[in-house]
């Protein structure tokens, strides 16, 4: 999976790594990342609340899942400092072996956590998860930013979008395996045995994953830019430092572009699985936690708000179908932003999203079919506007502090997006009184803030991108 170049008159010249290698290592090892990160987003909103939170009531109890959630969403931007500086000052391939150890061990250990409900670990069980959800945000801080770096500095200068679409599949596909785990377990397992046991499966099967991700990535050497960064006695000696001096800017800009692809990712995963499964009636929900044998309580009910009434599992299938479109428009955002350039693709795009935001209401109260149009709509701009981040984060920064000036972009943003994002929905959405209006007008606000970034930004597409150094 190798190659090394030959030329006639000078022999032999450095390896490189092979296209097939660049395009395995820097999906498996996102994949994995977000197979990891997908199986904790998933349990926060189907197993957590009642297995770490009991005792609250059902809005308080999700309320503080997606609390420990966004724990991960502060420890990132930390992680893209730690990870950027070993990226920055020793290389590519060995942070991203460390940042693949550090999610696969936490997330192995969060499937063998004892849970709150066992006598003695009423503290502890809570207290673990959010030290275990911070190491897996820790290493997802350093883990994006490696993989866009590991595709686009091999890549061809007029194929870096294509290439920097590879990493960002991992998003779609660690979605539909870990989802997929979580449905094959819930339906061969009693409700009972799965929330014993069964929701630890998916987080121990990491370590497989995880393994393989090593293997792939063990095998790589340096990428040719920081080769030729070093070569040149060019590594900075604070890569964050000089990134701010530099750069500082660009770090803004690179954090409002990326807010409106945060803001729809969690909201198109993880409250609309939230929504799409609440009861649409406090008759629906009482008759559901009778049959379950836990009454509602006056203050559950006085808390409730309702959602469309889908299933649990039936809601993930229609989830997985949405996010296949996620993983096509991915594919296909490559070759569009190399035609028409990075810039001019993402703001017909956002346009795009400020659009949908303001069709949820329609959508949503169309039954199954709007619903599903709803979702393959949102998955669709997701990929659309995920698709090339890949490229373009990266190619806003000088080759010596890429690794920190990318990820510091991508994980700043993942707090005003993502970390933010299902919290401030579920409070939208019980303002509306189970109406999901606010939450589309909240995220098409959000898309505005990136709009105005990209206008103000300039094209990257035909930078020098090796010999551009801070």
């Amino acid at each position: 999976m190798s190659s090394t170049a030959t030329s006639a008159e000078h022999g032999p010249t450095k390896q490189v790594n092979s296209r097939g290698r660049v395009i395995v290592a820097s999906l498996i090892g996102t994949t994995v990342e977000f197979y990891d990160f997908y199986v904790y987003a998933t349990a926060a909103v189907l197993v957590f609340p009642k297995l770490f939170f009991p005792g609250q009531n059902e809005t308080t109890q999700l309320l503080a899942s997606f609390a420990v959630f966004g724990v991960a969403f502060i420890a990132r931007p930390l992680g893209s400092v730690v990870f950027g500086h070993f990226g920055d000052k020793f290389g590519r391939k060995g942070t991203l072996v460390a940042s693949l150890l550090t999610m696969g061990i936490a997330t192995f250990l969060i499937g063998c956590l004892p849970t709150a409900t066992v006598p003695g670990w009423e503290f502890w069980a809570p207290a673990l998860l959010v030290v275990m959800r911070f190491a897996q945000g820790l290493a997802l801080g350093g883990e994006w930013s490696g993989a866009a770096l590991l595709a686009t500095e091999n890549a061809p200068s007029n194929k870096r979008a294509i290439y920097g679409t590879f990493p960002q599949l991992g998003a779609p596909i660690g979605f539909i395996i870990a989802n997929v785990i979580f449905l094959v377990f819930s339906y061969a397992l009693t409700p009972d045995a799965f929330m014993a046991w069964g929701w630890r499966v998916p987080f121990l099967l990491s370590a497989v994953m995880v393994i393989i991700g090593l293997y792939v990535r063990l095998k790589l050497i340096e990428t040719p830019a920081f080769t030729k960064v070093i070569e040149s006695n060019e590594v900075a000696k604070l890569p964050l430092a000089r990134v701010f001096k530099s750069s500082w800017r660009k770090l803004i800009l690179g954090t409002f572009i990326m807010l409106a692809t945060y803001v729809l990712f969690y909201l198109m995963t993880t409250f609309t699985l939230t929504y799409g499964t609440r009861a649409s009636s406090l008759d629906a929900a009482k008759a559901a936690a009778e049959k379950a044998g836990k009454p509602m309580t006056e203050a559950a009910a006085a808390a409730f708000v309702p959602g469309l009434g889908y299933t649990r599992n039936d809601f993930l299938w229609m989830l997985i179908a949405g996010v296949v479109f996620f993983g096509i428009f991915t594919l296909v955002s490559g070759p569009l932003a190399e035609k028409y350039g990075r810039r001019k693709m993402l703001i017909v795009v956002t346009f795009g999203i400020i659009a949908f935001g303001l069709l949820f209401v329609p959508l949503f109260s169309a039954g199954f079919v709007g619903t599903m149009a709803l979702l393959i709509i949102g998955f669709s701009l997701m990929g659309l506007t995920f698709g090339p981040m890949g490229a373009l984060l990266p190619e806003l920064f000088p080759t010596n502090v890429r690794y920190t000036g990318s990820a510091i972009s991508y994980n700043f943003s993942s707090i005003l997006g993502a970390a933010v994002a299902p919290f401030i929905a579920v409070w939208l959405w019980e303002m509306g009184k189970g109406s999901p209006g606010l939450v589309g007008v909240y995220l098409a606000a959000m898309a505005v803030l990136t709009l105005i970034a990209l206008f103000v930004s300039k094209e990257t597409r035909d930078l020098d991108y090796t010999n551009n150094v801070a």
